[in-house]
Protein backbone atom coordinates (compact mmCIF):
# COMPACT_ATOMS: atom_id res chain seq x y z
CA UNK A 1 0.00 0.00 0.00
CA UNK A 2 1.58 3.29 -1.11
CA UNK A 3 1.45 6.56 0.81
CA UNK A 4 -1.59 7.88 -1.09
CA UNK A 5 -3.63 4.73 -0.42
CA UNK A 6 -2.60 4.78 3.23
CA UNK A 7 -3.81 8.37 3.50
CA UNK A 8 -7.15 7.45 1.90
CA UNK A 9 -7.57 4.47 4.24
CA UNK A 10 -6.90 6.54 7.35
CA UNK A 11 -9.25 9.29 6.17
CA UNK A 12 -12.05 6.76 5.51
CA UNK A 13 -11.48 5.27 8.95
CA UNK A 14 -11.62 8.72 10.54
CA UNK A 15 -14.54 10.21 8.63
CA UNK A 16 -16.58 7.13 7.70
CA UNK A 17 -15.97 5.26 10.94
CA UNK A 18 -16.66 8.37 12.99
CA UNK A 19 -19.94 9.03 11.17
CA UNK A 20 -21.03 5.39 11.59
CA UNK A 21 -20.37 5.38 15.33
CA UNK A 22 -21.94 8.84 15.79
CA UNK A 23 -25.22 7.86 14.11
CA UNK A 24 -25.18 4.53 15.94
CA UNK A 25 -25.23 6.57 19.15
CA UNK A 26 -27.99 8.83 17.80
CA UNK A 27 -30.13 5.72 17.28
CA UNK A 28 -29.43 4.64 20.85
CA UNK A 29 -30.92 7.96 21.97
CA UNK A 30 -33.92 7.57 19.68
CA UNK A 31 -34.97 3.96 19.19
CA UNK A 32 -34.26 2.02 22.40
CA UNK A 33 -37.92 2.33 23.49
CA UNK A 34 -38.98 0.10 20.55
CA UNK A 35 -37.66 -2.96 22.45
CA UNK A 36 -40.66 -2.67 24.79
CA UNK A 37 -44.16 -3.70 23.77
CA UNK A 38 -45.96 -1.85 26.63
CA UNK A 39 -48.53 -4.66 26.75
CA UNK A 40 -51.87 -3.74 28.26
CA UNK A 41 -51.31 0.03 28.12
CA UNK A 42 -53.59 2.18 25.98
CA UNK A 43 -54.15 5.87 25.28
CA UNK A 44 -56.87 7.47 23.13
CA UNK A 45 -58.18 3.98 22.36
CA UNK A 46 -54.88 2.91 20.77
CA UNK A 47 -51.94 0.84 21.95
CA UNK A 48 -49.66 3.02 24.07
CA UNK A 49 -46.64 2.08 21.94
CA UNK A 50 -48.38 3.33 18.81
CA UNK A 51 -49.22 6.61 20.56
CA UNK A 52 -45.63 7.24 21.71
CA UNK A 53 -44.30 6.21 18.29
CA UNK A 54 -46.60 8.74 16.63
CA UNK A 55 -45.63 11.33 19.26
CA UNK A 56 -41.94 10.85 18.47
CA UNK A 57 -42.54 10.84 14.71
CA UNK A 58 -44.50 14.11 14.90
CA UNK A 59 -41.55 15.73 16.71
CA UNK A 60 -39.15 14.19 14.21
CA UNK A 61 -41.39 15.36 11.37
CA UNK A 62 -41.42 18.94 12.63
CA UNK A 63 -37.64 18.83 13.01
CA UNK A 64 -37.29 17.53 9.43
CA UNK A 65 -39.45 20.40 8.19
CA UNK A 66 -37.23 22.91 9.99
CA UNK A 67 -34.21 21.05 8.63
CA UNK A 68 -35.17 21.91 5.02
CA UNK A 69 -34.11 25.45 5.89
CA UNK A 70 -31.79 24.95 8.85
CA UNK A 71 -29.56 22.16 7.49
CA UNK A 72 -29.39 23.56 3.95
CA UNK A 73 -28.23 26.93 5.38
CA UNK A 74 -25.96 25.50 8.12
CA UNK A 75 -22.47 27.00 8.36
CA UNK A 76 -19.34 25.00 9.15
CA UNK A 77 -18.68 26.45 12.60
CA UNK A 78 -22.24 25.72 13.82
CA UNK A 79 -22.18 21.94 13.26
CA UNK A 80 -20.56 20.77 16.50
CA UNK A 81 -22.67 22.94 18.86
CA UNK A 82 -25.80 21.84 16.99
CA UNK A 83 -24.95 18.12 17.42
CA UNK A 84 -24.19 18.43 21.14
CA UNK A 85 -27.29 20.53 21.85
CA UNK A 86 -29.50 18.10 19.94
CA UNK A 87 -28.11 15.07 21.79
CA UNK A 88 -28.52 16.75 25.18
CA UNK A 89 -32.12 17.68 24.39
CA UNK A 90 -32.88 14.10 23.37
CA UNK A 91 -31.45 12.62 26.60
CA UNK A 92 -33.32 15.17 28.75
CA UNK A 93 -36.58 14.12 27.09
CA UNK A 94 -35.81 10.43 27.85
CA UNK A 95 -35.17 11.26 31.52
CA UNK A 96 -38.52 13.04 31.62
CA UNK A 97 -40.11 9.97 29.97
CA UNK A 98 -39.06 8.06 33.09
CA UNK A 99 -39.98 10.80 35.57
CA UNK A 100 -43.38 11.92 34.23
CA UNK A 101 -46.13 9.40 35.07
CA UNK A 102 -48.01 7.37 32.44
CA UNK A 103 -49.84 8.42 30.26
CA UNK A 104 -48.64 12.02 30.36
CA UNK A 105 -45.06 10.97 29.51
CA UNK A 106 -46.12 10.27 25.92
CA UNK A 107 -45.41 13.93 25.13
CA UNK A 108 -41.75 13.46 26.15
CA UNK A 109 -41.00 11.40 23.05
CA UNK A 110 -42.29 14.29 20.92
CA UNK A 111 -39.39 16.37 22.24
CA UNK A 112 -37.00 13.44 21.72
CA UNK A 113 -37.92 13.33 18.03
CA UNK A 114 -37.79 17.11 17.78
CA UNK A 115 -34.23 17.10 19.16
CA UNK A 116 -32.86 14.43 16.82
CA UNK A 117 -34.51 15.15 13.46
CA UNK A 118 -31.60 17.17 12.04
CA UNK A 119 -28.79 14.85 13.19
CA UNK A 120 -28.42 13.07 9.84
CA UNK A 121 -27.92 16.38 8.04
CA UNK A 122 -25.41 17.63 10.61
CA UNK A 123 -23.30 14.47 10.20
CA UNK A 124 -23.66 14.19 6.43
CA UNK A 125 -22.48 17.78 5.99
CA UNK A 126 -19.02 16.62 7.10
CA UNK A 127 -18.95 13.97 4.35
CA UNK A 128 -20.56 15.41 1.23
CA UNK A 129 -18.80 16.92 -1.76
CA UNK A 130 -15.68 14.74 -1.49
CA UNK A 131 -13.98 12.34 -3.86
CA UNK A 132 -14.53 9.63 -1.23
CA UNK A 133 -18.12 10.60 -0.37
CA UNK A 134 -19.57 7.32 -1.73
CA UNK A 135 -17.73 5.14 0.75
CA UNK A 136 -18.02 7.67 3.59
CA UNK A 137 -21.77 7.95 3.04
CA UNK A 138 -21.91 4.16 2.86
CA UNK A 139 -20.58 3.98 6.41
CA UNK A 140 -23.10 6.56 7.60
CA UNK A 141 -25.94 4.88 5.74
CA UNK A 142 -25.38 1.33 6.95
CA UNK A 143 -25.19 2.62 10.50
CA UNK A 144 -29.00 2.85 10.26
CA UNK A 145 -29.24 -0.91 9.76
CA UNK A 146 -26.94 -2.07 12.53
CA UNK A 147 -28.12 0.71 14.86
CA UNK A 148 -31.78 -0.21 14.53
CA UNK A 149 -31.17 -3.82 15.54
CA UNK A 150 -28.64 -2.86 18.22
CA UNK A 151 -31.00 -0.35 19.87
CA UNK A 152 -33.67 -3.06 20.20
CA UNK A 153 -31.11 -5.64 21.39
CA UNK A 154 -29.66 -3.25 24.00
CA UNK A 155 -33.18 -2.43 25.10
CA UNK A 156 -34.10 -6.10 25.55
CA UNK A 157 -30.82 -6.64 27.43
CA UNK A 158 -31.49 -3.81 29.90
CA UNK A 159 -35.10 -4.94 30.34
CA UNK A 160 -33.88 -8.45 31.21
CA UNK A 161 -32.52 -6.98 34.47
CA UNK A 162 -36.01 -5.91 35.51
CA UNK A 163 -35.57 -2.24 34.56
CA UNK A 164 -38.83 -0.35 33.89
CA UNK A 165 -39.57 0.14 30.18
CA UNK A 166 -40.04 3.82 30.98
CA UNK A 167 -36.50 4.20 32.37
CA UNK A 168 -34.68 1.84 29.99
CA UNK A 169 -34.32 4.43 27.13
CA UNK A 170 -32.80 7.03 29.50
CA UNK A 171 -30.22 4.53 30.82
CA UNK A 172 -29.08 3.67 27.29
CA UNK A 173 -29.14 7.34 26.27
CA UNK A 174 -27.05 8.32 29.30
CA UNK A 175 -24.26 6.07 28.06
CA UNK A 176 -24.64 7.19 24.43
CA UNK A 177 -24.63 10.99 24.91
CA UNK A 178 -21.02 11.60 26.09
CA UNK A 179 -19.75 9.15 23.46
CA UNK A 180 -21.69 11.05 20.78
CA UNK A 181 -20.16 14.36 21.87
CA UNK A 182 -16.69 12.81 21.58
CA UNK A 183 -17.34 11.43 18.08
CA UNK A 184 -18.77 14.78 16.95
CA UNK A 185 -15.60 16.51 18.14
CA UNK A 186 -13.48 14.12 16.04
CA UNK A 187 -15.63 14.73 12.96
CA UNK A 188 -15.38 18.48 13.47
CA UNK A 189 -11.60 18.17 13.09
CA UNK A 190 -11.96 16.86 9.52
CA UNK A 191 -10.34 19.04 6.82
CA UNK A 192 -12.58 20.84 4.35
CA UNK A 193 -13.03 19.32 0.82
CA UNK A 194 -9.92 19.85 -1.32
CA UNK A 195 -9.71 21.38 -4.80
CA UNK A 196 -9.62 17.83 -6.18
CA UNK A 197 -12.81 16.99 -4.27
CA UNK A 198 -14.54 20.06 -5.68
CA UNK A 199 -13.48 19.12 -9.22
CA UNK A 200 -15.07 15.68 -8.82
CA UNK A 201 -18.27 16.63 -6.99
CA UNK A 202 -18.68 20.41 -7.38
CA UNK A 203 -18.33 22.85 -4.52
CA UNK A 204 -21.16 22.76 -1.98
CA UNK A 205 -22.89 25.95 -0.89
CA UNK A 206 -25.81 26.99 1.37
CA UNK A 207 -29.21 27.36 -0.30
CA UNK A 208 -31.56 30.19 0.61
CA UNK A 209 -35.34 30.03 0.17
CA UNK A 210 -35.31 31.47 -3.36
CA UNK A 211 -32.60 29.09 -4.59
CA UNK A 212 -34.40 26.08 -3.09
CA UNK A 213 -37.62 27.00 -4.91
CA UNK A 214 -35.90 27.48 -8.28
CA UNK A 215 -33.95 24.24 -7.88
CA UNK A 216 -37.06 22.19 -7.16
CA UNK A 217 -39.00 23.74 -10.05
CA UNK A 218 -36.19 23.03 -12.52
CA UNK A 219 -36.03 19.33 -11.60
CA UNK A 220 -39.59 18.67 -10.39
CA UNK A 221 -40.48 16.10 -13.10
CA UNK A 222 -37.53 13.97 -11.97
CA UNK A 223 -37.67 14.70 -8.25
CA UNK A 224 -41.38 14.01 -7.66
CA UNK A 225 -41.33 10.27 -8.58
CA UNK A 226 -38.05 9.83 -6.69
CA UNK A 227 -39.47 11.57 -3.62
CA UNK A 228 -42.51 9.29 -3.82
CA UNK A 229 -40.26 6.22 -3.68
CA UNK A 230 -38.32 7.66 -0.75
CA UNK A 231 -41.51 8.58 1.10
CA UNK A 232 -43.06 5.13 0.75
CA UNK A 233 -39.89 3.28 1.72
CA UNK A 234 -39.52 5.59 4.72
CA UNK A 235 -42.99 4.42 5.80
CA UNK A 236 -42.06 0.76 5.33
CA UNK A 237 -38.72 1.13 7.10
CA UNK A 238 -40.22 3.12 9.98
CA UNK A 239 -43.01 0.63 10.69
CA UNK A 240 -40.54 -2.27 10.46
CA UNK A 241 -38.13 -0.56 12.87
CA UNK A 242 -40.68 0.52 15.48
CA UNK A 243 -42.90 -2.56 15.42
CA UNK A 244 -40.57 -5.40 14.44
CA UNK A 245 -40.85 -6.97 17.90
CA UNK A 246 -44.66 -6.80 17.59
CA UNK A 247 -44.55 -8.17 14.01
CA UNK A 248 -42.38 -11.15 14.91
CA UNK A 249 -44.55 -12.04 17.91
CA UNK A 250 -46.93 -13.59 15.37
CA UNK A 251 -44.25 -15.99 14.07
CA UNK A 252 -42.46 -19.00 15.53
CA UNK A 253 -39.25 -16.98 15.99
CA UNK A 254 -37.65 -16.94 19.45
CA UNK A 255 -36.82 -13.29 20.24
CA UNK A 256 -33.44 -13.55 21.96
CA UNK A 257 -31.79 -10.21 22.98
CA UNK A 258 -29.10 -10.13 20.27
CA UNK A 259 -31.02 -11.74 17.37
CA UNK A 260 -31.48 -8.37 15.63
CA UNK A 261 -27.79 -7.50 15.89
CA UNK A 262 -26.78 -10.80 14.26
CA UNK A 263 -29.18 -10.39 11.31
CA UNK A 264 -28.53 -6.68 10.84
CA UNK A 265 -24.74 -7.14 11.02
CA UNK A 266 -24.85 -9.35 7.91
CA UNK A 267 -27.15 -6.90 6.10
CA UNK A 268 -24.85 -4.03 7.11
CA UNK A 269 -21.72 -5.68 5.71
CA UNK A 270 -23.43 -6.54 2.41
CA UNK A 271 -24.77 -3.04 1.81
CA UNK A 272 -21.56 -1.37 2.97
CA UNK A 273 -19.73 -3.26 0.22
CA UNK A 274 -22.42 -2.45 -2.35
CA UNK A 275 -22.69 1.27 -1.57
CA UNK A 276 -18.98 1.69 -0.87
CA UNK A 277 -18.11 0.15 -4.26
CA UNK A 278 -19.80 3.15 -5.91
CA UNK A 279 -16.49 4.93 -5.35
CA UNK A 280 -15.09 2.99 -8.32
CA UNK A 281 -17.71 4.48 -10.66
CA UNK A 282 -16.15 7.83 -11.53
CA UNK A 283 -18.79 8.88 -14.06
CA UNK A 284 -21.71 10.50 -12.22
CA UNK A 285 -24.24 9.57 -14.93
CA UNK A 286 -23.33 5.88 -14.68
CA UNK A 287 -23.39 6.10 -10.89
CA UNK A 288 -26.94 7.51 -10.91
CA UNK A 289 -28.12 4.78 -13.27
CA UNK A 290 -26.53 2.14 -11.04
CA UNK A 291 -28.27 3.56 -7.98
CA UNK A 292 -31.61 3.51 -9.80
CA UNK A 293 -31.11 -0.18 -10.58
CA UNK A 294 -30.26 -0.76 -6.90
CA UNK A 295 -33.58 0.87 -5.93
CA UNK A 296 -35.40 -1.31 -8.45
CA UNK A 297 -33.69 -4.43 -7.09
CA UNK A 298 -34.68 -3.55 -3.53
CA UNK A 299 -38.30 -2.93 -4.54
CA UNK A 300 -38.51 -6.25 -6.40
CA UNK A 301 -36.99 -8.13 -3.45
CA UNK A 302 -39.52 -6.72 -0.97
CA UNK A 303 -42.31 -7.44 -3.47
CA UNK A 304 -41.13 -11.06 -3.74
CA UNK A 305 -41.06 -11.57 0.02
CA UNK A 306 -44.61 -10.24 0.17
CA UNK A 307 -45.89 -12.45 -2.66
CA UNK A 308 -44.25 -15.58 -1.21
CA UNK A 309 -44.97 -14.59 2.37
CA UNK A 310 -46.73 -17.84 3.33
CA UNK A 311 -43.68 -19.88 2.32
CA UNK A 312 -41.02 -17.60 3.80
CA UNK A 313 -42.72 -17.06 7.14
CA UNK A 314 -41.99 -20.71 7.95
CA UNK A 315 -38.40 -19.46 8.29
CA UNK A 316 -38.87 -16.03 9.95
CA UNK A 317 -35.13 -15.23 10.05
CA UNK A 318 -34.91 -15.63 6.25
CA UNK A 319 -37.97 -13.41 5.81
CA UNK A 320 -36.44 -10.78 8.10
CA UNK A 321 -33.10 -10.92 6.26
CA UNK A 322 -34.66 -10.53 2.78
CA UNK A 323 -36.97 -7.74 3.94
CA UNK A 324 -34.02 -5.85 5.45
CA UNK A 325 -31.86 -6.22 2.32
CA UNK A 326 -34.70 -5.06 0.08
CA UNK A 327 -35.83 -2.09 2.17
CA UNK A 328 -32.37 -0.74 2.92
CA UNK A 329 -31.09 -1.21 -0.66
CA UNK A 330 -33.70 1.28 -1.84
CA UNK A 331 -33.81 3.54 1.21
CA UNK A 332 -30.04 3.93 1.58
CA UNK A 333 -29.53 4.63 -2.12
CA UNK A 334 -31.34 7.91 -1.42
CA UNK A 335 -30.00 8.60 2.04
CA UNK A 336 -26.33 8.09 1.14
CA UNK A 337 -24.98 8.93 -2.31
CA UNK A 338 -27.85 9.48 -4.76
CA UNK A 339 -28.35 13.19 -4.20
CA UNK A 340 -24.62 13.78 -3.85
CA UNK A 341 -24.13 12.25 -7.32
CA UNK A 342 -27.23 14.06 -8.59
CA UNK A 343 -25.75 17.43 -7.63
CA UNK A 344 -22.42 16.51 -9.23
CA UNK A 345 -23.92 15.13 -12.45
CA UNK A 346 -26.15 18.12 -13.14
CA UNK A 347 -23.57 20.60 -11.77
CA UNK A 348 -26.02 22.06 -9.27
CA UNK A 349 -24.85 24.75 -6.86
CA UNK A 350 -26.25 23.61 -3.52
CA UNK A 351 -26.03 20.82 -0.97
CA UNK A 352 -27.55 17.44 -0.13
CA UNK A 353 -29.36 18.71 2.98
CA UNK A 354 -32.21 20.32 1.04
CA UNK A 355 -33.07 17.13 -0.89
CA UNK A 356 -32.76 14.73 2.04
CA UNK A 357 -34.77 16.85 4.45
CA UNK A 358 -37.53 17.49 1.94
CA UNK A 359 -37.77 13.72 1.37
CA UNK A 360 -37.59 12.92 5.08
CA UNK A 361 -40.25 15.47 6.02
CA UNK A 362 -42.69 13.95 3.52
CA UNK A 363 -41.70 10.42 4.55
CA UNK A 364 -42.34 10.88 8.27
CA UNK A 365 -45.60 12.70 7.55
CA UNK A 366 -46.70 9.64 5.59
CA UNK A 367 -45.55 7.37 8.45
CA UNK A 368 -47.94 9.12 10.84
CA UNK A 369 -50.78 8.63 8.36
CA UNK A 370 -50.08 4.94 7.81
CA UNK A 371 -49.75 4.25 11.54
CA UNK A 372 -53.21 5.74 12.01
CA UNK A 373 -54.59 3.70 9.10
CA UNK A 374 -53.72 0.46 10.88
CA UNK A 375 -56.48 1.17 13.39
CA UNK A 376 -59.09 2.31 10.87
CA UNK A 377 -58.65 -0.74 8.61
CA UNK A 378 -59.56 -4.27 9.62
CA UNK A 379 -56.15 -5.87 10.16
CA UNK A 380 -55.83 -8.53 12.82
CA UNK A 381 -52.18 -7.92 13.69
CA UNK A 382 -48.99 -6.04 12.78
CA UNK A 383 -47.63 -8.89 10.66
CA UNK A 384 -50.68 -8.94 8.38
CA UNK A 385 -50.73 -5.14 8.08
CA UNK A 386 -47.02 -4.85 7.36
CA UNK A 387 -47.04 -7.55 4.68
CA UNK A 388 -50.05 -6.03 2.89
CA UNK A 389 -48.47 -2.59 3.07
CA UNK A 390 -45.14 -3.78 1.63
CA UNK A 391 -46.93 -5.40 -1.30
CA UNK A 392 -48.81 -2.23 -2.27
CA UNK A 393 -45.85 0.11 -1.69
CA UNK A 394 -43.41 -1.85 -3.84
CA UNK A 395 -45.82 -2.06 -6.79
CA UNK A 396 -46.18 1.74 -6.74
CA UNK A 397 -42.43 2.26 -6.34
CA UNK A 398 -41.47 0.02 -9.26
CA UNK A 399 -43.65 2.16 -11.53
CA UNK A 400 -42.25 5.40 -10.05
CA UNK A 401 -38.63 4.29 -10.55
CA UNK A 402 -39.36 3.45 -14.19
CA UNK A 403 -40.89 6.91 -14.71
CA UNK A 404 -37.89 8.56 -12.99
CA UNK A 405 -35.54 6.73 -15.37
CA UNK A 406 -37.44 8.24 -18.28
CA UNK A 407 -37.45 11.75 -16.79
CA UNK A 408 -33.71 11.58 -16.11
CA UNK A 409 -33.08 10.68 -19.75
CA UNK A 410 -35.30 13.57 -20.93
CA UNK A 411 -33.60 16.06 -18.60
CA UNK A 412 -30.12 15.11 -19.77
CA UNK A 413 -31.21 15.32 -23.39
CA UNK A 414 -32.66 18.81 -22.89
CA UNK A 415 -29.49 19.99 -21.13
CA UNK A 416 -27.32 18.66 -23.98
CA UNK A 417 -29.52 20.40 -26.56
CA UNK A 418 -29.24 23.71 -24.69
CA UNK A 419 -25.46 23.37 -24.57
CA UNK A 420 -25.29 22.74 -28.32
CA UNK A 421 -27.55 25.67 -29.20
CA UNK A 422 -25.47 28.06 -27.10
Amino acid sequence: MNKKHTTYFLFVLWAGGGALVAYFLVYSLRKAFTASTFDGLELFGMDYKVVISISQIIGYLLSKFCGIKFVSELKRNHRLPAIIASGAGAELSLILFGVVPYPFNAICLFFNGLSLGCMWGFLFSYLEGRKLTDILAGFLGVSIIISSGAAKSFGLFVLSFGVSPFWMPAIIGGIALPLLAGMAYLLDRLPEPSLEDKAYRTERAPLNKYKRRILFMNYSALLIPLLLVNVLFTVLRDIKEDFLVDILQHTSLNLTPFLFVRVDSIVTLILLVVIGSMIFIKNNKKALNTLMFLMLFGSLLVLSTSLFFDTLIIKPVLWLFLQSIGIYSTYLAFQTVFFDRFIADFRIVGNVGFFIYLADFLGYLASCIFLGLKFTLNFNNWLQYYNTLSLGITLICICAIGFAFLMMYVKRKNINLNIKTT
